[in-house]
């Protein structure tokens, strides 16, 4: 059963990505060590005792669909009615609307906890906390007044709909229309797929947030809208009342995470109880502006899907160490004895490692990213921007890292396993399923590597990654000087593995268009490994010593960062190597 990394969550928080000092500088509101302590112990209480318990049902019986109407497993509408009453929806909600306005450093922290335990039930609080900040940042005083405050408590859960059939990653071919009408309201017609929890039994209300074109809309992305379509329409007293034109009308069969309804959602139909054919929403932001408001939207869902895969690769590496420490198999080195724990072996020690060190990594990278996001709007002028511009350089490597360990760690969890891992009764395929689509959805793991490159390398004139560079260096300055045993040699593998970083960085900011797209994904591997390493090294110089940070750091770097060479050498060469392969893909 899974149970949270609180001290580990709480270390990371504080000492590696720098929580510590910003509460110290009173740059994080309310927020106390005692508090944080706090509010850590009991979402890793919550999320053992009352989410963990419904995962595997939740995973065999799963969301189910019948005439349009989704029903989620049993327990899990009292499971996410308590965890909202216990305030966890509301954690960074704005405090005008009833929510706690804590930092969204601790909202990613306690999220791993939730996905950790659940990941079917970790995605759709998600969206609602997405939504949030959408409806916050660009919606109408009107709309803030009657969604805001029960979309802060999850009393009414949010989606983000912009996929369709013809149009997923590139949204220049989106086809749901929007009509304006002489009130102020618009109807929307068409169809969206892959809506998560776009339709469920949880909650009294679904409030929708639609990608849509207007008839005089100019073509392609700079002809979006964004629209806010209630499943129904509040009345007067803000209660749910005419039934809107908005219906699922299909849910997906998924590889994973089954208890979370993915749906298919129609526009339009003339279904619903307002009198006239057409979904009615409100516009949110202003008219063919659209995809920038729901850039709000996504930027944090990417994050929030980072801390997925995450929350995955933390439960997989639990489980894979309890059953390597409990089945025997093999005889001891020494020739002597029975059989002993499998974690006796050092290539099932080399795995547990690898797991251990990449989820490590990951957690860092994913604090890092929220953390940067907290001090952009904890400061002021360029130092306000100066943490902005980290937050957009992290985003795509803590979405796509992150989640591509998920997979590589559930993996390997199997692989430690054995036979067993591949029997559906372990749980550790479970964590494989559901890891899956965490590098697909909420942009592509390759299009991240193409925001990376293309985007943020040239981000503030390049100052963006240069600075983080430096702070890399920095820290390998750190533990050269390290008066600790095993610490200080540390820095040669660090430092060669920056060398490769910088030497790839150079590559890219003077290559070609189709040179730096071949090569991203490698580079964005090269850059996490990285990051991810020197932020392990530095947990390791404020660990107190026996706590395993200095053996897991010195791991990361013997045996998992030289693969930085050979990820340069990939940025540098892939784009020559595809320039003439259309007979092989023939």
């Amino acid at each position: 059963m899974y149970k949270a990394p609180v001290s580990e969550i709480g270390f990371t928080l504080r000492h590696v990505v720098g929580l510590g000092d910003a509460m110290e500088r009173g740059k994080l509101g309310d927020l106390t060590p005692d508090l944080l302590d706090a509010i850590l112990e009991e979402a890793g209480r919550y999320a053992g005792d009352a989410v963990a318990p419904l995962y595997e049902s939740g995973d065999k019986i799963g969301a189910r669909f019948d005439k349009g109407v989704v029903t989620m497993p049993p327990g899990w509408g009292k499971l996410y009615t308590d965890w909202c009453a216990a305030g966890w929806n509301a954690l960074t909600g704005p405090v005008e609307a009833g929510g706690q306005g804590l930092p969204t450093a601790l909202s990613a922290a306690v999220t791993e906890m939730w996905n950790g335990a659940s990941m079917a039930f970790g995605i759709g609080p998600t969206l609602t906390i997405a939504a949030v900040e959408a409806l916050h940042k660009h919606g109408s005083e009107a709309l803030k007044a009657i969604y805001l405050e029960k979309l802060t408590s999850g009393e009414w859960t949010g989606t983000m709909q912009l996929t369709e059939p013809q149009s997923g990653s590139d949204l220049s071919g989106l086809r749901t229309r929007a009509e304006r009408r002489d009130d102020g309201t618009y109807r929307l017609f068409g169809q969206k797929i892959f809506i998560t929890f776009g339709e469920h039994d949880m909650t009294d209300n679904i409030v929708h947030i639609i990608l849509a074109r207007l008839p005089d809309a100019p073509p392609g992305v700079k002809g979006i809208s964004m629209f806010l379509v209630p499943k129904f329409i509040p009345d007067a007293d803000g209660r749910p009342g005419l039934r809107n034109d908005a219906f699922c009308v299909g849910m997906e069969h998924k590889l994973g995470i089954h208890a979370s309804p993915t749906c298919t959602m129609v526009y339009g139909d003339n279904a619903g109880e307002t009198g006239e054919a057409g979904a009615i929403g409100w516009l949110v932001g202003e008219e063919n502006k659209g995809l920038a408001c729901m850039f709000t939207m996504m930027n944090s869902a990417r994050l929030y899907v980072g801390v997925q895969g995450l929350g995955v690769a933390e439960a997989a590496t639990q489980k894979a160490l309890a059953y390597a420490k409990d089945r025997r198999q093999g005889r001891a080195r020494d020739g002597g004895g029975g059989m002993v724990p499998i974690i006796q072996h050092p290539d099932v020690r080399r795995m547990l490692m690898t797991m251990k060190a990449l989820t490590a990594a990951a957690r860092a990278i994913c604090y890092s990213c929220a953390f940067a996001i907290d001090m952009s709007h904890a400061e002021d002028g360029a130092e306000a921007t100066r943490w902005a511009d980290r937050a957009s350089l992290l985003t795509p490597m803590a979405k796509s890292f992150s989640t591509d360990i998920g997979v590589e760690v559930a993996s390997i969890g199997i692989q430690v396993h054995g036979g067993m891992g591949f029997i559906e009764e372990t749980g550790a395929a479970r964590l494989l399923r559901d890891a899956r689509i965490a590098p697909i959805y909420e942009g592509t793991n390759g299009i991240q590597a193409m925001d990376l490159v293309m985007r943020k390398l040239p981000l503030a004139g390049g100052e963006a990654v240069d600075t983080l560079l430096a702070e890399i260096e920095a820290d390998i300055d750190a533990v050269e000087t390290a008066n600790r045993p095993g610490i200080a040699p540390m820095a040669e593998g660090l430092r060669e593995a920056l060398d490769d970083l910088r030497d790839a960085t150079a590559f890219l900011r003077q290559a070609g268009v189709d040179d730096a797209l071949a090569g991203a994904t490698a580079y964005q591997r090269l850059f996490s490994l990285v990051l991810g390493g020197s932020l392990m090294a530095r947990a390791a110089l404020r660990a107190e010593e026996g706590t395993g940070h200095d053996a897991l750091a010195r791991f990361m770097v013997a045996d998992i960062l030289p693969e930085t060479s050979g990820l340069k050498r990939k940025v540098k060469a892939t784009g020559r190597a595809l320039e003439s392969v259309d007979a092989a893909l023939a």
